[in-house]
């Protein structure tokens, strides 16, 4: 049986405006196995960081169980603390301190001993690599330097779920990359990390389950694959030697849009290794070779689009 890092049903939330009651959060149901990433996507305003706030503890929720490391958020609201990290979108370093400086800080707020508090430092600035600049103010850091300190601060107290709120944003492409690293190291030591983000190639790395969240209710859940075949637009693209090939392939299959200057037969196809299966019987039954082949799925970007109806992608 899994165990859930994270379990929410009928999670809802409303604040109240000059207009009346708005609805945040709509009756959303979360499950995240532990030692996974769980990402969720939406727009701005879809309820991303109340959900988080709510699953952090900094705010209650309206109505809806909530679970987080195996505690009720509103009866065992300490003991979830102490089980969780938090990572803003806002680095929380102190630019003021150095790095080891940072990190011992945040031992003394998790109240370790002084002994076990810098031999904490002392790993984590070996393990994100901050080592030589650990003796220099954190205000000299570069953006993904102080992005790196920021997590190692939030790993002092050692928790087993990690909520990252837009972890990378305002990286480039390379520090971007090494935050990755870092995320897929702490999952195979059996950390939970549940990701909000607005980079949808983000997600596709990182993530074993995203849902979609719009306007306060989860509209899709699945695998980057799964939440791909969703919606059309999905085909396997076959190569042929010569026009013959081709020909011969458009019949047999009888669907398929042919490209006679380029010998490819485009068919329409949900990516599923059981249409490509289908795809290929067919073929070898009427024995026509194909030269190369190619499946074409419709990326996150269209997931987004074609389900919230909003007309601009998120990034």
């Amino acid at each position: 049986m899994t165990t859930l890092a994270i379990a929410a049903s009928g999670l809802r939330k409303s604040y109240r405006d000059k207009s009346g009651d708005k609805v945040v959060l709509d009756g959303i149901d979360l499950a995240v196995p532990q030692g996974t990433v769980f990402s969720l996507l939406g727009p701005n305003g879809a309820g991303k960081t109340t959900t988080v706030q709510i699953l952090s503890t900094l705010i209650r929720a309206d109505a809806g169980q909530v679970h987080v490391a195996g505690y009720d958020v509103n009866r065992e609201a300490d003991d979830v603390r102490g089980a969780i990290g938090v990572t803003g979108q806002y680095s929380a370093v102190d630019k003021l301190l150095t790095g080891e400086e940072n990190l011992l800080l945040m031992a003394d707020l998790k109240h370790l001993p002084r002994r076990e508090g810098r031999q904490r430092a002392r790993e984590l600035l070996a393990q994100f690599d901050l080592v030589d600049a650990a003796a220099k103010s954190a205000g000299t850091y570069s953006g993904g330097m102080r992005r790196r300190l920021d997590l190692a601060m939030t790993l002092v107290g050692d928790p087993r779920l990690i909520f990252l709120d837009e972890p990378t944003t305002g990286l480039d492409p390379r520090s971007r990359r090494a935050m990755w690293g870092i995320v897929r190291d702490l999952v195979k030591d059996g950390v939970t990390i549940f990701l909000t983000t607005q980079y949808l190639e983000e997600a596709d790395e990182l993530a074993d389950r995203i849902a979609l969240l719009d306007r306060g209710r989860l509209i899709a859940e699945g695998t980057a694959e799964e939440l791909k075949r969703l919606i059309p637009g999905g085909h396997v693209l076959l190569k042929f030697a010569d026009p013959s090939r081709l020909d011969a392939a458009r019949l047999a299959l009888g669907v398929g849009t042919p490209d006679p200057e380029a010998l490819t037969l485009q068919v329409p196809s949900d990516g599923s290794v059981r249409v490509i299966r289908q795809v290929l019987a067919v073929l070898d039954e009427h024995s026509i070779e194909i030269d190369e082949m190619s499946v074409h799925t419709p990326d996150l970007d269209d997931v987004f689009l074609t389900l919230t109806g909003h007309k601009e992608a998120l990034r």
